[in-house]
């Protein structure tokens, strides 16, 4: 146990020229230390040495206390511009020392702060990382590209075994929600179309209303947005999570194309389960328009069957699918897209997953809409 009545002997003497020498005796422990660190360095800063030595040679006990008293000694000399050096140091105080790492320590000290800068230059620095954004998007989408057409030109060079997985995840797994989402919709749009149509006597045509909203507009939209929202930030975080990791950095090192290797698969993936989801979201929603139709009209099935089939057309359904399987394209490139743009810790991961699926509702609410004025002058 440290004499806790002990006081150590201190001794600070000037050598000329700057040159002065501490010689610590007794205890430098728990018990000395706090009222050594609240003299000494006033002292020195009084005077500032140019070289200073601590001579630690009759030093009876020691630890980690002693050590920041050292500490303190050496960064009130470094401040100051002069030198700072231990002689004569035992070994059970060279053992401590070498435990807190004193001679390769170094003062933290804050940065220096910057200078606010003017908004001439916050917006060439903002422009020019627009643009080194949109060249990356561009490059990317260029990429992709190649990489379907070289899938086309040769099947085998695709991984179809982790195709099929993102087929499962995208697709399968989607179709509870997508169904009971889609019934809801289905079930809401004939309630209203009910209420207004009864007015005129007109409830037969619920069903072509229904119909002709589904089909060819509301189905993919949902369909797409839903995806977005599931597997769109799936998509986002796992890459995401592998940029940060530099598990993308291994690949590349090891030879292998990141897109071919990790994008293909969920795009392909996306492509073929989306249409086929927007056509289980159809059969839903017309579900759900006779359900109402049924219970609230006195519509009967056969009846409601066949004014569906006379308002479609094989053009509204190829033209849904169509729509679905470009949305779908989007929601993968933009979601793969925002994972290899991902920078920094974790909290990366969950901006790629929201700017992901923020990204894709707005291109296929955008793509829609030009959908129905190509459409509507086509």
């Amino acid at each position: 146990m440290p004499d806790h009545s002990a006081t150590p002997d201190v001794r600070l003497e000037e050598e000329g020229r700057g040159r002065w020498k501490l010689t610590l005796s007794g205890p430098v422990d728990v018990s000395s230390s706090a009222r050594l660190i609240e003299k000494l360095p006033e002292a020195l800063r009084r005077r500032p040495p140019r070289l200073l030595t601590v001579v630690l040679g009759d030093v009876t006990q020691f630890d980690d206390f002693g050590a920041l008293l050292l500490f303190h000694l050496k960064y009130t000399v470094s401040e100051n511009g002069g030198r700072f050096q231990l002689a004569d140091v035992p070994a059970r105080v060279a053992e401590i020392l070498e435990m807190v790492n004193f001679s390769g320590h170094r003062k933290c000290t804050p940065p220096a702060r910057n200078r606010p800068l003017n908004i001439l230059v916050r917006l060439g620095t903002s422009v020019i990382e627009e643009v080194g954004d949109f060249r990356f998007t561009f490059a990317f989408l260029g990429d992709v590209i190649l990489a379907l057409g070289r899938v086309v030109l040769h099947p085998r060079s695709l991984r179809w075994g982790d195709c099929v997985d993102h087929m499962e995840t995208t697709g399968v797994d989607a179709v509870p929600i997508v169904g009971m989402i889609s019934l809801l919709v289905g079930l809401i749009m004939a309630f209203m179309a009910a209420v207004q149509l009864r007015q005129f006597g007109a409830d037969i045509y619920v069903a072509a209303l229904v119909a002709l909203s589904i089909v060819p507009e509301m189905g993919p939209i949902m369909t797409a947005i839903i995806v977005a929202g599931r597997s769109g930030s799936a998509y986002a975080s796992e890459i995401s999570t592998m940029k940060i990791s530099e598990e993308i950095d291994a690949l590349q090192t090891m030879g292998f194309d990141p897109v071919r290797f990790l994008v293909l698969p969920r795009v392909v993936a996306a492509v073929l389960m989306v249409p086929l989801l927007s056509l289980f979201a159809d059969l839903f929603a017309l579900a759900g328009g006779l359900l109402v139709s049924v219970t609230m009209l006195d519509i009967t099935v056969s009846g409601y069957i066949a004014k569906t089939i006379a308002a479609l057309s094989l053009a509204d359904l190829l033209w849904g699918l169509f729509k679905s399987a470009i949305f779908a394209f989007l929601i993968a490139w933009v979601s793969c897209l925002r994972g290899f743009q991902a920078r920094g810790g974790a909290s990366a991961v969950g901006r790629a997953a929201t700017s992901a699926v923020v990204a894709s509702i707005f291109l296929i609410i955008l793509f829609d809409a030009i959908f129905a004025v190509v459409r509507n002058y086509w």
